[in-house]
């Protein structure tokens, strides 16, 4: 071959080489684009965790509300990593996502993902738990404050004087911050009366049932078993604090406290072992956030008439209401809207 052919053979597979790259280098889309392009809405749905009963749910529920409107969803857990968290959103980010729907692990360290999302164009929707310090768009949930009244209010009724403990949730999620905010409103006044005295207040690291589990043995050591009553966070840690009550032999003696309406939870309200949980109807938050972030997808004006201020800014809220489930009414809420069967609580 020719000096000159030799030349022209390596600028045809340089260009070859090229134009492989070119095909092969990624591309972040931004939102204003794919908005202008015709095609399926797409929702990126970044959990925090599947190790609960209802994240489970809701993961399911939400990915069949999106489905159910003709969208696409695209699912990822960080199984309670904040930096396995911001890198999945950035890999829904490049997946091109319209909306960013968010159940943050750490309220603060989620703000990085708001801010590469804006970044891209992509506005945020932040559900059931609230991203601290960042311009979210949206934020989908309960009342949380709400939740922790209902507890509080169900328990005083129950034992109006005596030794409280409180397991709270994880410092690091906003909501756990909520929910003592509504239990301790409540339960001011008769602390400053000296008719309750909260024995024990710790949080739950990482929201882990055993960490809850090693709180209530350590507030029965502390207490010499001495204890009233108990409110919990969640039904998980309400489980845990219950184990450790049986192991002391007050199983049932003590009331408990706890919200999600877990099935084991329920179980537990017939056998007498827990008093109460807070229900929060997961179909209706999975599909009011599936709709919303859908709407503002498409573009459409989202009006809301409630604002929770996130350390940052004042951001548009949709609250849902909550309703305390106790062994009287279980079977007009919970099994009447079919969130549990007869069968499964009643087994």
């Amino acid at each position: 071959m020719g000096k000159a052919m030799r030349h022209l053979a390596w600028l045809l597979l340089f260009g070859m080489i090229l134009a492989g790259c070119e095909e092969k280098a990624p591309v972040v889309p931004v939102h204003k684009e794919k908005k202008e392009a015709p095609g399926t809405v797409k929702i990126g749905f970044s959990m925090d965790t599947l190790e609960e009963e209802r994240w489970v749910r809701d993961r399911d529920l939400f990915k069949q509300a999106v489905e159910d409107q003709g969208a696409k969803v695209l699912i990822t857990e960080a199984r309670g990593d904040d930096a396995l968290q911001v890198l999945q959103a950035e890999t829904l980010i490049a997946e091109g996502v319209d909306v960013l729907v968010i159940v943050p692990y750490n309220a603060e360290a989620a703000a990085a993902i708001v801010q590469k999302a804006h970044k891209a164009g992509i506005q945020v929707v932040s559900y059931d738990r609230l991203v601290r310090n960042a311009d979210i768009d949206l934020y989908v949930s309960f009342d949380n404050e709400r939740v922790g009244e209902l507890q509080a209010d169900a328990i005083t009724e129950l034992v109006p004087k005596g030794k409280y403990v409180y397991i709270g949730g994880a410092e690091t999620d906003y909501n756990a911050h909520l929910l003592k905010k509504g239990v301790f409103d409540v339960l001011k006044e008769p602390i400053d009366r000296g008719e309750i005295q909260v024995v024990y207040d710790e949080w739950t690291d990482n929201w882990l049932p055993e960490n809850a589990y090693d709180n209530m043995k350590e507030a029965l050591k502390a207490n010499d078993g001495d204890i009233d009553a108990v409110i919990a966070a969640n039904d998980a840690t309400a489980g845990m604090a219950e184990k450790a009550l049986e192991e002391a032999g007050l199983a049932g003696k003590i009331p408990v406290a706890g919200q999600d309406a877990e099935l084991n939870a329920v179980r537990r309200i017939v056998q007498g072992t827990q008093a109460m949980t807070v229900y929060k109807p997961i179909n209706i938050l999975a599909e009011e956030a599936a709709a919303l972030a859908i709407s503002i997808a498409r573009g459409e004006y989202i009006d809301t008439d409630k604002k929770i201020n996130n350390g940052k800014i004042e951001v548009p809220s949709v609250l849902l209401q909550p309703t305390a489930v106790n062994k009287a009414n279980l079977d007009t809420t919970i099994i009447a809207d079919h969130f549990h069967t007869r069968e499964e609580v009643y087994e």
